[in-house]
């Protein structure tokens, strides 16, 4: 392609990026109120760090794996982590995309392909995401991680298959969501451990562990208002 070609073809898609709306097709179900703001609860009392829930969602969302060249991808992961308190000791902490209301991840995105849905969701349109990683060095919670390759083991035919040359990372099971279940991790959890619902619904289990204030986010300091919460942090 010619110089000037390629930058007028630059050009169109710029235009096009500014009136295309952020959210895309990928994710077309039922429309969110906007009263509804999902959310998760983890207790840390009562998880043991098995890392159940994080094979569970590699299975269920086909999340890639590349066991040849010892590179994988995650949406939820389970990570040691020693808070700065005396006599503290080491914790397992399933860590995941938090879905920040003031999402980093979404203020640096070049083509939009990062978004906020009206119920509280982090998500990312693959059609739109130019692999830049810009909103990977963005997260402070290393939430996220590119598809390098193409991926051909796919478990689960009832989600979108797993592109490469974009970034993915933990979308809180939307389209089980939109459909009215929990997101696979809690399902699966056998200590019973994690909790999801409307953080905007005070009868909701979430919002009544978070209002008995013994809950804390991980690095609050940042004012992120991430909507995972944890009880024993």
């Amino acid at each position: 392609m010619k110089r000037r070609d390629f930058i007028k073809l630059g050009g169109i898609l710029t235009a096009a990026g500014a009136v295309l709306p952020a959210s895309s097709l990928l994710y077309a179900g039922k429309a969110p109120l906007s009263t509804i703001k999902y959310g998760m609860v983890i207790d840390l009392t009562k998880c043991d760090g098995c890392g159940d829930c994080a094979s569970a969602c590699r299975i269920a969302n086909n999340v890639a794996t590349f066991p040849d060249e010892k590179i994988n991808n995650y949406w939820l992961r389970i990570a040691k982590v020693k808070p700065k308190f005396p006599n503290s000791c080491e914790k397992a902490i399933p860590l995941m995309c938090m879905h920040c209301s003031d999402a980093p991840c979404v203020h640096v995105c070049p083509v939009n392909a990062s978004f906020v849905r009206k119920d509280g969701i982090v998500l990312i349109d693959k059609h739109r995401c130019i692999g830049c990683r810009y909103c990977m060095i963005a997260c402070p919670y290393k939430a996220r991680s590119f598809v390098f390759k193409h991926h051909d083991e796919f478990t689960n035919t009832d989600v979108p298959k797993t592109m490469h040359g974009v970034v993915d990372k933990c979308d809180f099971c939307v389209t089980r969501v939109d459909s009215g279940q929990m997101p696979v991790c809690v399902n699966t959890c056998k200590k019973k451990a994690m909790f999801f619902g409307n953080l905007n619904d005070p009868d909701a289990q979430v919002s009544r562990l978070i209002s008995s204030g013994r809950v804390h986010r991980v690095r609050e300091d940042l004012h992120l208002g991430a909507k995972v919460y944890y009880l024993g942090l």
